[in-house]
């Protein structure tokens, strides 16, 4: 029966704990910003008003702590004001790390609907403790103190050596995602090089732009506007720039569909010649001449395009005439000797002499021998003289363009 009013009593203790809200640790100029962050999270609205309460508080102690100190070396003599202004610093650096969490914690509260505006006001009001600071200070003084303080200086260094060492990882990462894109490339039947290496430097700068990115989101640059701003600029550049942007598209088809390699014969855009070099944007053509020429991609894109020399093999077609009274299986025997015999002519594809036309003074014959691709002017040019020695040598004429007059005497009546 005794015992029971302690038992009460330990309920309502447990239960007093147990309704007793959360709340945030006692401030400290110290706290790392990121553990203030995760520990004002949870808090409502009431418990981050206390929290913000107490930052104030705490705010208020060391603006009041710097305004006596910097009373007291008002009123010092020449020999006691370095003490002081050393402690001067000393509360000027631990006023402005408090004054950095305060912003935190009001941010918080903010956030969660409450009302900031007079401890706003008390912030701007109070202004940078670091200005009588500078005032008291050498420059010299005041760049060793903001070098070496951790808000400062120290912060700053690490900032920056985190943004290189960010900038070093992802040139890293953007070299081997460019290395392994080319060997890709490599094992997929005959990649054009150009194609190959466009394609390695584009995986290499995009995930390098995203580093840069990332980088200065780390140095706490706000990279919204600037990413708009490349958008805005890009929408204008290429704009401006729509027919090399046209070139860059049909360079790309043709690496991608590959009509013509380098060292082969085209004609295209109305040239003839061996393609010498290759761009995204143009392409270099020699012409038998020996004339550079240089064809945006576009007008070849949009253009017939022909490779001479894109078989292994080639037909040399030929035409001979030979007069009406010649003998025309003599001609034939002759023209297939001569077609069939020839060092470079193929013996597959089939060789074909046939009579073509009957012209007007002639009676053509097609010759049709097959050839490699790069003995086909050896054949053409070796056959048109050895078929002209021949019929000369075996007396068939080879008819030309000719006028017959015929005169008839007229009697008169």
């Amino acid at each position: 029966m005794h015992a029971r009013p302690w038992s009460v009593l330990a309920a309502f203790i447990l239960l007093l704990a147990f309704a007793t809200p959360a709340h945030a640790e006692d401030p400290r100029a110290d706290m790392p910003l990121a553990q203030l962050e995760l520990q004002q999270r949870p808090l409502r609205r009431a418990e981050a008003e206390a929290s913000a309460a107490a930052w104030m508080a705490l705010l208020q102690q060391a603006v009041q702590d710097g305004t006596d100190t910097t009373l007291a070396l008002e009123a010092a003599k020449e020999g006691a004001r370095e003490p002081l202004l050393e402690k001067l610093r000393e509360i000027t650096d631990r006023r402005a790390a408090i004054t950095e969490r305060t912003n935190v914690v009001l941010a918080d509260l903010e956030a969660k609907g409450g009302d900031v505006t007079e401890y706003r006001q008390y912030v701007a009001a109070i202004g940078d403790a670091r200005d009588d600071l500078v005032a008291r200070s050498s420059w010299v003084d005041i760049a060793k103190r903001w070098l070496t303080a951790p808000e400062g200086g120290i912060r700053l260094a690490k900032s920056l050596g985190f943004f290189l060492l960010l900038l070093f990882g992802f040139r890293i990462v953007a070299n081997i995602a460019g290395n392994v894109v080319a060997r890709a490339l490599g094992k997929v039947g005959n990649t054009p090089q150009l194609l190959r290496n466009f394609l390695a430097n584009m995986a290499r700068n995009i995930i390098f732009f995203i580093g840069i990115v990332v980088a200065l989101s780390q140095l706490g640059v706000d990279i919204g506007p600037m990413l708009a701003a490349i958008g805005g600029a890009g929408f204008v550049i290429g704009f401006a720039l729509q027919s090399t942007l046209s070139n860059f598209a049909a360079g790309v088809m043709i690496l991608l569909y590959r009509p013509y390699e380098l060292g082969d014969v085209v004609t295209v855009a109305g040239t003839t010649g061996k393609v010498k070099a290759m761009t995204l944007v143009s392409t270099t053509i020699m012409t038998p001449d020996n004339q550079i020429i240089v064809v945006p991609n576009s007008n070849i894109w949009g253009d017939v395009i022909t490779n001479v020399t894109g078989s292994a093999t080639r037909r040399v077609d030929l035409v001979f005439g030979i007069g009406y009274n010649d003998d025309m299986d003599k001609a034939q025997a002759l023209l297939e000797e001569l077609a069939t015999s020839h060092p470079k002519v193929l013996e597959t594809p089939e060789t074909v002499v046939k009579v073509g036309t009957l012209n007007a003074s002639s009676v053509d014959y097609i010759v049709r021998p097959w050839c490699k691709t790069e003995d086909y002017w050896d054949v053409y040019w070796d056959l048109t003289r050895t078929v002209k020695e021949r019929f000369d040598a075996e007396g068939i004429s080879i008819p030309f363009p000719q006028t017959d007059i015929h005169v008839h005497q007229v009697t008169p009546a």
